[in-house]
């Protein structure tokens, strides 16, 4: 059962919870703190494109990457609506390659948590680091160890519209720190009748202490993280977390 296949049909239907203009704004103030406010910049695990274009939007020469054929083609109609230039590239994120360095990288929407083996999430922190200009910046954000455990856990999210239904059931092993989404949907066809369509999601739970000590070993340097969408200090019980770290030399 592939992951975002059928979903990425539905997927902004259901994510419409999710503020995208709102979560735009902080990345961008993200990287105005560090002067970025123009230039390449590249989007890892873009999904549909809804951060892509909004970046875009504010100027950006965006860059979208994603492993997912079926996402990105959802992305690639808003592209064709929107006449922004932006490319898009079929790649797993534990092996992309571009044809030069991007002044920063983003990557929200939890997209490191689908990372679920530490050396693949160093082979993705040393790209990064290989693709960044010197002092390059590399922002992502993060569900926490208090997020799984403590709100997601062993719990179902069921949905039920018009267009579509869905039943998520998560499953966290505290020990291995990975996080198991059994995702149900029931689509409608045309005869009336719902077609359902099963999907595994897999995700893992990382301590900040775990990503900083990646982040060293990439060559990167650790700057600041931040609980979500603030300039706090992650708390005990932050839910989300946005790390940035800046490019210091190649290995």
């Amino acid at each position: 059962m592939e992951a975002y296949a059928e979903f990425a049909r539905v997927y902004d239907m259901f994510m419409d919870n999710i503020d995208y203009p709102a979560w735009s704004e902080y990345v961008v103030s993200l990287l105005e703190d560090y002067e970025i406010r123009d230039g390449l910049v590249l989007e890892l695990g873009c999904g549909t494109g809804s951060m892509t274009e909004l970046l875009a939007e504010r100027g950006y020469d965006m860059i979208g990457v994603d492993n997912s054929e079926e996402m990105l083609a959802e992305a690639m109609e808003k592209r064709a609506e929107s006449g922004k230039d932006i490319l898009y590239l079929l790649q797993d994120m534990r092996e992309f390659e571009l044809y030069g360095t991007v002044r920063a990288v983003v990557s929200i929407c939890d997209s490191m948590n689908y990372i679920t083996e530490e050396e693949d999430l160093l082979t993705v922190f040393r790209l990064v680091n290989n693709y960044l200009d010197p002092g390059g910046i590399f922002i992502f954000d993060l569900n926490t160890v208090y997020k799984y455990e403590k709100i997601l856990g062993q719990n179902t999210i069921a949905e039920n519209r018009e267009e579509g239904s869905f039943i998520w059931d998560n499953d966290y092993d505290p020990e291995t720190g990975l996080n198991v989404y059994e995702l149900a949907l029931f689509l409608p066809r045309q005869d009336g009748l719902y077609e359902k369509y099963e999907e595994l999601h897999y995700q893992r739970a990382y301590a900040l202490d775990t990503v900083k000590r990646l982040l060293l070993q990439a060559g990167l340097v650790f700057e600041t993280a931040y609980d979500a969408f603030t300039r706090n200090t992650p708390r005990d019980d932050s839910e989300r977390i946005y790390v940035i770290a800046k490019e210091h030399g190649k290995n």
